[in-house]
């Protein structure tokens, strides 16, 4: 019996050993790193100028040569519905380049979309080109860019080919002074003309910081209007509309 106790002590040792060891080496207190962009445009320019763009992008100390995407995109005030995408240099020492011009005065806008280390993050900047505003009128109120919170930055992946009756995947990206925005309410409101009066309200999933996802499937063909709607317990309240193609 002795024997038996000694035994059934011995494998309950082994066993609180065994569970101790997993606590110090299971490696699951992981350190996350800040993923950090330096984002250096010129900032006042004249029509038909070349304006430069270059992005710094950090992991930690880490100098980021191997990211996975690096991409700018620019637009007029106003205008974001309407913005350009412009694929950068890789100079393979953590800086990507790229470079655009203006046909015409007004204030743009140029913001870059980093993916690196399984982090997103999209710094944006202002240009100034010629007379600037000035020459921009009443055009500056135009709902698509109605003057954002200071810091806040919202980035809609605009889907591509998209068939009618197919599930489309609808996301934003949200920062706020550089950073993740999370724990926000984001809806997604939907309107067409071949919808009539009817507006359809899609609530999305933050299914990773600052990033907000829904399906929706597009029933019928046509242009639609998708209102993107921001609200946060900090009272913060956002909204930016683009347009989607359906055949």
């Amino acid at each position: 019996m002795k024997k038996r106790y000694k035994l059934l002590g011995l494998i309950i040792g082994l066993g609180m050993l065994s569970a101790c060891g997993k606590d110090v080496d299971d490696g699951s207190a992981v350190e996350v790193l800040p993923l950090e962009v330096d984002l250096t445009v010129t900032e006042q320019a004249e029509v038909g100028d070349t304006v430069n763009m270059e992005a710094l992008v950090t992991y930690g100390e880490e100098k980021v040569s191997d990211a996975d995407k690096v991409v700018y995109e620019v637009w007029e005030e106003g205008k974001k519905d309407d913005s350009v995408m412009i694929d950068s240099v890789n100079e393979k020492d953590g800086t990507y380049t790229a470079e655009t011009s203006f046909e015409h005065d007004g204030i743009f806008h140029v913001q870059v979309h980093v993916d690196a280390r399984d982090l997103h993050t999209m710094p944006v900047k202002q240009v100034t080109i010629g007379k600037g505003a000035q020459a921009e009128g009443e055009e500056q109120g135009h709902e698509h860019d109605h003057g954002h919170a200071e810091g806040f930055a919202l980035h809609f992946v605009k889907p591509e080919n998209v068939a009618a009756g197919e599930e489309t995947e609808l996301m934003t990206h949200l920062q706020i002074d550089g950073k993740p925005l999370v724990d926000a309410n984001v809806r997604y409101e939907v309107s067409s003309d071949v919808l009539g009066e009817k507006h359809l309200w899609i609530d999305a999933e933050e299914t990773t910081q600052g990033e907000y996802t829904a399906v929706h499937p597009f029933e019928q063909a046509g242009v639609y209007t998708v209102k993107i709607h921001v609200k946060n317990k900090d009272g913060l309240h956002e909204h930016e509309e683009f347009t989607v193609e359906v055949k």
